[in-house]
C-alpha cells in the first residue's frame, strides 16, 4: 500500500530537457485526420527545467541498470528490452516495427470518420509520455479516437485481422512507459468514451457507479460530492479511471479503503480476440467462477481494452484532520508508521517523504518545510474522534523521536497541503517510490502502485519467480493470441512457454 514508501527522486541528465523525438516517415501518405478531442499539447518550460534544478540542488540521482538481455529472445521475436544512449540514464526501448497498410487504415476511417489522425505531431505526442523518462524507437501509426464500447471491438477486430499492435491510451500518467509504442501500430485513446453525463450510472443506495474508462477521478468525485459520496483513490491529476484499472493505482488514501483491485466490482473490455465480456455483476457478496476482475485489473492493456467500469464508492467523512511530523532518520518515521498500525488508530492516509522530496516541494512551491524525513497523516471520523487519533499519534511520534509534530483542520489549509504533495510527484518531477525503506525486494515490491510497464519488467521475476511469468504468458497467449495487446509490456521477453 505504499505504508512504508521511501521516496527516491528520479532525475534524468541534460537529454531530459534537450532530446526531441526521432522523426519516422509517416505510413499513410493522406491528409490527416483531425480528432475532435485535439488539447492543448503545451508544456510550460519551468515544468521541465524544474526536475534539472532539483535535482542539481538534490546532488543525486537515480537510474536503473536495464541492460539488453544477453542472447536472442526466442519467445518475443524483435523485441530487446532497451538501447542505452553513452552513460546517459537515456532508455530507449527497442522493438520491431511493421508497415500498416492503406487498407487498414481505411478500414478505420469507415469506423471512426474523423475521430483518428495519422497527424505526425500527434503520434509524437501520444508516443512520449509526458511523466515518464521511458522512451521508445518508434511512436504510433495512428491514434483512434473510440466513442464507444461498438468503436472499441470494431477497432480491436480491424487490428487482430491485420495483426497490428494496439496501446491503450487513458491519461497518460503513468511514469513505467505503459504507454509506448515501441512497434507502431494503433494508440487507443479513450479520451471521447467519457458518456453523454460522464457517468453511466449511479446508485445511491448500494453505493456503486458505473463509468466509462475516459472519466478522470477528480471530476467524478465532483460529481459524487452533492451525494455524500466519493471514490476513495486518489493517484495523481489526470488519471482516469481505464488507467487507473489497467495500473492497479492506489494513492495515499490505500491504508484505510485498499487498491483498485479493492474497490471495481466489475469491468467489461473488449480481449485481444474481439471478444466482448463482463468479468461479474454488481453483487457484492459472489463466489461465482473466477475472479476475472482482478485478472483484468493491473494487467496494462496486455490482455484487453476496457471499455466500462463498475465501482464501489464510500460516504463522504464529516471531518478530517491532516498532521505533519520530521524525523532524523527514514527508519525513525517508518518505526512510527508501524506502531500506528498496531496501535489499532485507523488512519486514512500515510505518506512518508524524504529529505530530497521536501527540498523539492519547497523549492517547488516556495515553502520552507525542515528539509527532513517527514511523515504526514490523515485521521477521519466525527470531529471528536479524528482529534483524538491525532493526539494519540502524537504521544506516538513524541516516543519515537519525533518532532514538530503539527495538524490542521482549516477546508482550504488542507486543500492547499494536498496540493502541494500531488504537485510533488506528477506535476513538477518524477518519483519512484519503493515500499521498503531498505528497497529489498525481499521485504517490499518493485511496484507499489505504477505497475510494471517497461521500466519494471527487470525486477519482475525476482519477486513473483519464473513460474508465475509462466502462467501470465499463457493466459496472454490465449486471450490475445495475435499478440497485439501492448506487446512488450509487464510480461519479461525472455519469459518462453
Amino acid at each position: 500500500m505504499g505504508l512504508l514508501s521511501s521516496a527516491l527522486f528520479v532525475a534524468s541528465s541534460r537529454t531530459f530537457l534537450f532530446r526531441f523525438l526521432r522523426r519516422a516517415r509517416p505510413s499513410f501518405d493522406g491528409r490527416a485526420l483531425r480528432s475532435d478531442a485535439a488539447r492543448d499539447r503545451s508544456v510550460a518550460w519551468s515544468r521541465v527545467l524544474l526536475p534539472l534544478a532539483v535535482a542539481a540542488s538534490a546532488g543525486s540521482a537515480l537510474a536503473f541498470d536495464l541492460s539488453r538481455v544477453s542472447a536472442p529472445c526466442l519467445c518475443d521475436p524483435g523485441l530487446e528490452s532497451c538501447v542505452t544512449r553513452g552513460d546517459s540514464s537515456d532508455r530507449v526501448v527497442k522493438g520491431s516495427r511493421t508497415e500498416v497498410i492503406d487498407e487498414f487504415i481505411r478500414e478505420l476511417k469507415d469506423v471512426l470518420q474523423d475521430n483518428m489522425t495519422v497527424d505526425y505531431e500527434e503520434r509524437c505526442f501520444h508516443g512520449t509520455p509526458q511523466n515518464s523518462y521511458h522512451r521508445a524507437v518508434n511512436v504510433p501509426d495512428v491514434i483512434v479516437f473510440p466513442r464507444s464500447q461498438d468503436d472499441v471491438h470494431k477497432i480491436v477486430v480491424a487490428c487482430n485481422k491485420y495483426k497490428v499492435p494496439i496501446v491503450p491510451y487513458g491519461g497518460a500518467t503513468s511514469v513505467e512507459g505503459q504507454t509506448l509504442a515501441p512497434h507502431g501500430g494503433v494508440c487507443i485513446d479513450m479520451s471521447l468514451m467519457k458518456g453523454c453525463l460522464k457517468i453511466k450510472s449511479l446508485n445511491v443506495e448500494d453505493m456503486d457507479v458505473v463509468v466509462e474508462p475516459g472519466v478522470g477521478w477528480i471530476e467524478l468525485n465532483e460529481y459524487l460530492k452533492p451525494f455524500g459520496l466519493f471514490f476513495p483513490l486518489d493517484p495523481g491529476p489526470g488519471a482516469t479511471i481505464g488507467g487507473m484499472c489497467a495500473t492497479r493505482c492506489s494513492g495515499s488514501l490505500a491504508v484505510r479503503y485498499g487498491t483498485m483491485r479493492d474497490n471495481v466490482i466489475n469491468l467489461q473490455v473488449v480481449l485481444g480476440n474481439g471478444e466482448i465480456i463482463k468479468t461479474g455483476s454488481r453483487a457484492r457478496k459472489s463466489a461465482a467462477g473466477y475472479d476475472l476482475t482482478r485478472l483484468l485489473i493491473g494487467s496494462e492493456g496486455t490482455l484487453g481494452v476496457i471499455t466500462e467500469v463498475t465501482l464501489h464508492l464510500q460516504k463522504l467523512p464529516q471531518h478530517s484532520v491532516v498532521a505533519m511530523c520530521n524525523f532524523k532518520t527514514v527508519r525513525e518515521a517508518a518505526d512510527v508508521a508501524i506502531a500506528t498500525m498496531h496501535s489499532g488508530i485507523q488512519v486514512s492516509r500515510v505518506e512518508l517523504l524524504d529529505e530530497v522530496q521536501v527540498k523539492a516541494i519547497n523549492f517547488a512551491n516556495e515553502k520552507n518545510l525542515p528539509e527532513l524525513p517527514t511523515l504526514m497523516f490523515e485521521f477521519i471520523g466525527t470531529e471528536a474522534y479524528a482529534r483524538e487519533q491525532t493526539l494519540k499519534v502524537q504521544k506516538i511520534v513524541s516516543d519515537h523521536n519525533g518532532s514538530d509534530f503539527v495538524y490542521v483542520e482549516d477546508a482550504n489549509a488542507k486543500i492547499e497541503f494536498w496540493r502541494v504533495m500531488d504537485d510533488r510527484i506528477f506535476g513538477k518531477w518524477e518519483v519512484y517510490r519503493v515500499t521498503s525503506p531498505n528497497c529489498k525486494l525481499g521485504t517490499g515490491t518493485c511496484s507499489g502502485e505504477h505497475g510494471i510497464g517497461t521500466g519494471k519488467m527487470k525486477y519482475l521475476e525476482e519477486e513473483l519467480g519464473i513460474g508465475a511469468l509462466r502462467t501470465m504468458k499463457r493466459i496472454k497467449s490465449v486471450l490475445d493470441p495475435n499478440n497485439i495487446m501492448n506487446p512488450g509490456k509487464l510480461i519479461p521477453p525472455h519469459v518462453c512457454i
